[in-house]
């Protein structure tokens, strides 16, 4: 094993007890520790150090004393630390005194002060007093006269709002009777459009029929009238007909369907007409039915 040797510098003043402490403690612990070498023979012979251990140990050794050299100035450092902390209290111990005298001499031109400031406050509260006392009473008087004022003009706005409100009742009043006798009248006339239109219908629809039936009493007698030309172009001794007659009778009979087919047509866009109409004032019965109830 090796043997450990260490070496504490001992010069500080200030520092001696806790390094005498640390140097006890560490000689302890080497005393502890074993230091010796052990031979293959016998274990209790003790070798001289190296010359490695000793170059080791001198350069630990410079390195302590170095060591002690800057904790040393280090020491002389705080010292002069020291004195210059003390120099400043000192110093700082006069400021204050004087600080403590001039603060009592302004504490007391303070006091002096505020006590003037205060009558003088005293004083002007009183005037302020009596001045607010009779600017009480003048805003009282103003008051009283406008609330007087106010009264009358509410008397008057209330007055004036019973004549007007009288005056609108009256007035939705007319305009409601008027509009329920427009909703009477467009219904009135809406049921006379309804029976026009159905009367209409029924004629639309005689009128249809009595035209089928002509149409068919005329295709009958045009029937009966080709069959008398043919009749009358297979007998060989009586003149025939000649084609301008036949076409003649056919082109009237065409003239008369056509002229029947346009009166249908009349008739059906003159339904359609009455039909928009009566749609028309349905719609428009709607809408008087409906400003009336948004104006109630």
């Amino acid at each position: 094993s090796v043997c450990v040797f260490l070496f504490i510098p001992i010069g500080i003043d200030d520092d001696n007890t806790a390094l005498n402490r640390t140097y006890e403690q560490l000689r302890g612990a080497m005393m502890d520790s074993p230091c010796e070498s052990e031979s293959s023979l016998d274990g209790g012979v003790m070798l001289p150090p190296s010359p490695v251990s000793r170059e080791q140990l001198q350069k630990r050794i410079e390195s302590l004393t170095q060591q002690n050299k800057v904790l040393k100035v280090e020491l002389e450092t705080y010292k002069i630390r020291v004195k210059v902390i003390q120099e400043e209290n000192r110093a700082l111990r006069q400021a204050s005194v004087i600080i403590q005298a001039k603060a009592e001499q302004e504490e007391e031109y303070i006091s002096n002060t505020l006590l003037k400031k205060i009558q003088a406050l005293k004083k002007e509260k009183e005037t302020l007093a009596h001045h607010y006392e009779r600017e009480e009473e003048c805003l009282t008087n103003d008051l009283s006269r406008k609330l007087d004022q106010l009264r009358q003009e509410k008397c008057k706005l209330e007055l004036t709002l019973e004549q007007e409100q009288e005056c609108l009742v009256n007035k939705l009043m007319r305009k409601i009777e008027k509009l329920e006798a427009e909703t009477s009248a467009k219904q009135n006339n809406l049921e006379q459009l309804r029976r026009e239109m159905v009367e209409l219908e029924n004629t639309l629809e005689q009128e249809q029929e009595a035209l089928v039936n002509k149409l068919w009493k005329r295709m009958d007698k045009l029937e009966a009238e080709k069959r008398s030309l043919q009749i009358k172009l297979d007998q060989p001794v009586s003149d025939p007909t000649s084609p301008k007659e036949i076409n003649h009778r056919i082109e009237n009979g065409n003239d008369t369907a056509s002229q029947l087919t346009a009166h249908i047509q009349n008739l059906r866009s003159e339904v359609d007409q009455l039909r928009g109409n009566l749609a028309a004032a349905e719609k428009e019965s709607q809408e008087k039915t409906q400003h009336f109830a948004q104006e109630e």
